[in-house]
C-alpha cells in the first residue's frame, strides 16, 4: 500500500535522501529526540521504516511488478540499533557524572552544617566565658555607667545573634528532616509541649519551612496528578533533564501543610477547652498562635459560632411573626399614631445591646487583636440575627399594607440607629472611653447594609407615592363618584375645556376601583381602604360606585384636606429620616406633584368646576337663582390657603438644595394655584352676572302706577307712604341673600369679599339709575321713590363697603330729592351745584346735564317753573 501522507513525522529525525543515490542514507537522531514530551515509539519506528523505502516504492511506481526487498530495511534498523547503543553509553556516562556531583554536594552540605554548628557552639562558649569573667571581676574593678550600658547593649546583641543562630540551626535541621526523611519529629515534639510560647514558635517555623519549600522544592508546588513538574524533567521514560541542585525525595509542601493543619486543630480544641473554663489567658495564647493561620479566621469563627446567643436565638429568629392584631391594625391606620417597633424585633435588639456590651469585655481579655474579633462578632449579629428578623417583620407588614411597611421600616431603622448610638457611647472594648473609629465604622456599615435593599433607586419614594395615592383615592372616592355622576357631555366651548378634568377624574376612579377589587390586595389593607372611603365592607367597590351618593359627598371639607396634608407631612418626615437627604429634593418634588394632582386637580378644581357649572346654569333662569354653590368657595379658598402654606413652608424649602428642582416646584405650584384662583374669580364673576340679571328682571316688574298713586289710595292714615314698593322689597331681599352667601363663601376680612360687593353694588346702582329714567313720578310718588332709594342705600351701607363708594350712595339720594322738591328749590339746588363745580351734595360725581332725564320724569315737567329749570340744564 502507498504510505499515508498525513502520518506524523519526528521533527528531530533527518532523512538525508539524495536524488542520485539508489539507497537513501539512514536517519540520524540524538538524545534530544527522546527528551521531547510528545515522543512516541510508534512514530519513531515508522520514521525509520519510511527512510528505508525507495522513492519509487513510496510513489507507487511499478509496485505491482516489483518484489519486496528487505535489505534496505535491515540496514536501516541495524544502523538504528548501533546508534541507540552509542546513545545508551553516553547516557550512562552522564548519569555517573551527575551522581558523583550529587554526592559531592551532599558531602559539602554536611560539612557546612557541621562547621556552622561548631561556630555556634564556640560563640555560646565565648559568651559564657565573658559572662563569668564579668562576674569574677565585678568586685575588683569599678565600672562607669556608660561602660555598663555598652556592655549590656553588646550582651543583648550577642544574645540576639545567639537566638538567630539557634533558630537557623533548628530551621535547617527541620528542613533536612522533611526533605530527606519526610518527617518533622522536632516540630512534633515542640507541638506536644503544653506551653503556648513553644506552639507559637512551632507555627512560625512551619511557616518558614513553607517558604523554604517554595524556593528549594518548587516541584512540590507544581504537582499535577502526582508528577512533579520540575525544570528539566520531561516525566517520560524516566529521563530527567534537571541539572541543578539535589532533588528532594519527598513532597515537602504537603508534609508541612499537614503539620500546620494538625497544629491548628489542636490549638482550636485547646482554645475551646479554655473558653469553657473561662481561662482568658489560655484563650489569648491559643488565639495568638492561631493568628498565624489565615489571620486567625478559624479561631474567630470558632469563638463566634459557639456563642450561646446564636444558639438561643436560632429558634426565635426563624419562628413566624405574630404580634398583637390590634397593633398591626393601628400600624395600617393612617389616622392613628404608629405603635412603634414590632415587639419581637425590639426584644432581639435589646438583647443584642446587652450581649455586645458584655461580650466585648470577654473579647478584649481573650484576644490581642480584639477589634478584629469584635468586628466579626458584630457583623454576625447584624447579618444573621437582626437582618433575618427584620426581613420577616417587614414582610409581614408588607402583606398588611404599604403604610404598615413604611411605618415598620421607619420604626425599625430608628430603633436600630438608637442601638448603634448606644453602643458607640458605651465604647464596648474601649469602655468607658468612646468607641474606636474602626469599630464605629463597622457599626455604621452594618446599619447601611441592613436597609440599603429598601432604598435602591426610586423604590422607596415609589412606595410612598403608592401609599398616598391609595389613601387619597379612598378618601375622595365618594366625592369622585358624586361628581362623575353629575358631569355630562360638554355642550359649550367652555364646558369642553373642562373635559380634561373629567377624564382625569374618571381615570382616577377606575384605577382605584380596580385596585380595591383586585385579588392581590391584602385583606387588612382592603378593609382599611374601605373604611377610609366610607364604604360597606360586604359589597365590591364597583357595585357601590353605581349606587346613589348624597349631595353632602360632593361638598369640599376642610377636615378632609387637613387629613390629606397630615398624611403628606408624615410621608415627608419619614422620607427625611430614612433617605438621608441625598434624594430629598427629587422625592419632595414627586410628593408635591402628587399633592397638586389629588388635592388640587381632583378635589378643589373638580368642586370649582361644579360651582362654575352651577353658576352658568342660573343664567336666564325663570326662578330666583340658587346661590348655594357659593358655600363651597369658603372651603375651597381655605384649602387653597392650607395647601399653599404647606408647599411654601415645607416642601419648597426642602428642595432648595437643587436649584432646577426648586424652580420646577415653584413653577408647578404657581400654575396650579393660578388655575384654581382663576376658577374662583370666574365663579364670582358669574355670580355677579347672575345677580345683575335677576335684579334687572325684578326691576322690570316695577309697575308704572307705583310712583303715580291715586289720591284715594293714600288714605287718611297715610299707611301707603310708610311702605316700600314690592319691587324694592324683592330686590333688597335678593341682594341681602347674595350678601349672606358671599359672607359664607369668602372670608369677612378678605379683599376678595370687598371687591365682590363693591362690583355688585356698582352694577346695581347703575341699574337703579337707568331704572328711574323710565318711570313718571307724581308728587306723592316722589315720596315712594325716596323711600325705595333709602332702602337700597340702607342695604348698601349694611355691607360695610369702602368709603370710596359713599359718593355713589349720595347720587341715589339726590335722584330721589329731584322728585320731591319744588321747582324753586330745584333751581336753587342747581345754582349751588354750579358754583361748587357740580350738583349740590354730590361734588364732582355728576354734571347738571346728567339730571335732565330725571327732571323730565316729574309729573309737573310741563309747568313753567320746571321748564325754566330744564332750560338751565
Amino acid at each position: 500500500m502507498p504510505a499515508s501522507t498525513d502520518r506524523p513525522q519526528s521533527p528531530n529525525i533527518q532523512s538525508n535522501t539524495y536524488p542520485r543515490s539508489l539507497f537513501p542514507q539512514a536517519p540520524t537522531f540524538t538524545l534530544d529526540t527522546f527528551a521531547r514530551r510528545d515522543f512516541s515509539v510508534k512514530d519513531f519506528i515508522e520514521s525509520l521504516s519510511d527512510s528505508a523505502v525507495t522513492p519509487n516504492r513510496r510513489s507507487g511506481q511499478s509496485s505491482q511488478n516489483q518484489a519486496f526487498d528487505p535489505r534496505p530495511l535491515i540496514r536501516t534498523l541495524e544502523h538504528g540499533l548501533t546508534r541507540l547503543s552509542e546513545l545508551s553509553g553516553d547516557l550512562e556516562e552522564r548519569e555517573t557524572e551527575l551522581s558523583a556531583a550529587v554526592r559531592r554536594a551532599e558531602a559539602q552540605h554536611t560539612s557546612n552544617v557541621d562547621s556552622l554548628g561548631k561556630k555556634l557552639d564556640r560563640a555560646i562558649e565565648d559568651f559564657r566565658k565573658l559572662d563569668r569573667s564579668l562576674d569574677d571581676q565585678s568586685n575588683g574593678y569599678g565600672s562607669s555607667e556608660n561602660t555598663a550600658i555598652k556592655i549590656g547593649a553588646r550582651l543583648e546583641e550577642l544574645d540576639r545573634q545567639r537566638l538567630r543562630a539557634q533558630d537557623a540551626k533548628f530551621l535547617i535541621q527541620c528542613w533536612l528532616e522533611v526533605s530527606e526523611r519526610g518527617e518533622l519529629f522536632q516540630l512534633e515534639d515542640m507541638r506536644r509541649q503544653a506551653t503556648g510560647e513553644r506552639k507559637i514558635r512551632a507555627a512560625q517555623i512551619a511557616r518558614q519551612l513553607l517558604k523554604i519549600s517554595q524556593r528549594l522544592d518548587p516541584g512540590s508546588w507544581g504537582e499535577t496528578n502526582g508528577i512533579k513538574a520540575t525544570d528539566g524533567m520531561n516525566g517520560v521514560n524516566g529521563v530527567n533533564g534537571h541539572d541543578g541542585g539535589p532533588e528532594t525525595k519527598h513532597n515537602t509542601r504537603e508534609i508541612v501543610e499537614k503539620f500546620r493543619e494538625s497544629l491548628e486543630k489542636d490549638l482550636l480544641k485547646q482554645f475551646d477547652e479554655f473558653y469553657r473554663r473561662a481561662d482568658f489567658d489560655g484563650m489569648k495564647e491559643c488565639a495568638d498562635v492561631l493568628e498565624d493561620f489565615s489571620g486567625g479566621a478559624s479561631v474567630i469563627a470558632a469563638f463566634v459560632n459557639q456563642h450561646q446567643f446564636f444558639i438561643d436565638r436560632r429558634q426565635l429568629i426563624t419562628e413566624e411573626v405574630t404580634g398583637d392584631a390590634e397593633a398591626w391594625e393601628l400600624l395600617a391606620d393612617p389616622d392613628a399614631d404608629a405603635p412603634g417597633i414590632e415587639p419581637s424585633l425590639q426584644s432581639l435588639i435589646d438583647e443584642v445591646k446587652v450581649v455586645a456590651q458584655d461580650e466585648s469585655q470577654i473579647i478584649k481579655k481573650a484576644f490581642s487583636y480584639y477589634e478584629v474579633v469584635l468586628g466579626r462578632f458584630l457583623q454576625r449579629v447584624f447579618q444573621q440575627s437582626i437582618q433575618q428578623r427584620l426581613e420577616m417583620v417587614l414582610d409581614k407588614a408588607n402583606r398588611i399594607s404599604n403604610l404598615a411597611f413604611l411605618r415598620s421600616l421607619q420604626a425599625s431603622r430608628s430603633y436600630i440607629s438608637a442601638l448603634i448610638d448606644d453602643l458607640k457611647a458605651h465604647g464596648l472594648t474601649e469602655h468607658p472611653e468612646p468607641l474606636s473609629p474602626q469599630t464605629a465604622l463597622v457599626l455604621d456599615q452594618q446599619l447601611d447594609d441592613l436597609f440599603v435593599p429598601y432604598f435602591v433607586g426610586s423604590s422607596y419614594i415609589e412606595r410612598e407615592k403608592r401609599n398616598l395615592e391609595e389613601l387619597y383615592s379612598s378618601l375622595l372616592f365618594k366625592f369622585t363618584v358624586y361628581h362623575s355622576q353629575r358631569r355630562k357631555a360638554p355642550t359649550t366651548f367652555l364646558a369642553s375645556l373642562a373635559k380634561s378634568g373629567s377624564e382625569i377624574l374618571a381615570s382616577a376612579r377606575e384605577a382605584y376601583v380596580e385596585r380595591l377589587d383586585s385579588a392581590d390586595l391584602a385583606p387588612q389593607q382592603k378593609a382599611m381602604l374601605i373604611r377610609v372611603a366610607g364604604l360597606k365592607s360586604g359589597d365590591s367597590a364597583r357595585k357601590q360606585m353605581e349606587t346613589e351618593v348624597r349631595d353632602q359627598d360632593g361638598i369640599l371639607d376642610v377636615a378632609t384636606a387637613r387629613r390629606m396634608l397630615r398624611w403628606l407631612a408624615e410621608a415627608v418626615g419619614r422620607g427625611l429620616e430614612l433617605s438621608g437627604g441625598n434624594e430629598t429634593p427629587k422625592d419632595v418634588a414627586a410628593l408635591l406633584d402628587l399633592l397638586l394632582t389629588h388635592m388640587g386637580t381632583l378635589y378643589v378644581e373638580v368642586s370649582l368646576d361644579s360651582a362654575n357649572d352651577a353658576a352658568a346654569s342660573q343664567d336666564n333662569s325663570r326662578n330666583e337663582p340658587d346661590l348655594s354653590y357659593l358655600e363651597n368657595l369658603n372651603a375651597a379658598t381655605t384649602i387653597m390657603y392650607l395647601m399653599a402654606t404647606c408647599i411654601n413652608t415645607v416642601l419648597i424649602p426642602l428642595g432648595a438644595s437643587n436649584t432646577l428642582v426648586r424652580r420646577d416646584m415653584e413653577r408647578n405650584t404657581s400654575n396650579a394655584m393660578g388655575q384654581m384662583e382663576d376658577k374662583v374669580n370666574s365663579i364670582m364673576q358669574k355670580t355677579i352676572d347672575v345677580a345683575i340679571s335677576w335684579t334687572s328682571k325684578l326691576l322690570s316688574g316695577q309697575k308704572k302706577t307705583d310712583y303715580r298713586p291715586k289720591d284715594d289710595t293714600i288714605g287718611g292714615s297715610g299707611t301707603l307712604l310708610e311702605l316700600n314698593t314690592q319691587t324694592c322689597i324683592a330686590v333688597t331681599t335678593f341682594l341681602q341673600k347674595i350678601h349672606n352667601h358671599a359672607l359664607l363663601a369668602l372670608s369677612p376680612k378678605s379683599l376678595n369679599l370687598t371687591s365682590f360687593l363693591i362690583e355688585l353694588a356698582t352694577n346695581v346702582r347703575s341699574l337703579l339709575l337707568d331704572h328711574y329714567k323710565r318711570f313718571g313720578v307724581s308728587a306723592a310718588g316722589g315720596i315712594m321713590v325716596t323711600k325705595d332709594i333709602s332702602k337700597y342705600n340702607d342695604v348698601f351701607r349694611s355691607w360695610k363697603l369702602d368709603d370710596s363708594f359713599g359718593p355713589s350712595l349720595e347720587v341715589l339720594t339726590e335722584i330721589g330729592n329731584i322728585f320731591v322738591i319744588s321747582p324753586e328749590a330745584l333751581r336753587e339746588r342747581l345754582r349751588g351745584g354750579a358754583r361748587g363745580g357740580g350738583l349740590g351734595g354730590m361734588g364732582n360725581v355728576w354734571e347738571k346735564g346728567d339730571l335732565r332725564p330725571y327732571v323730565l320724569r316729574r309729573e309737573d315737567a310741563s309747568s313753567v317753573g320746571v321748564q325754566s329749570v330744564l332750560g338751565t340744564l
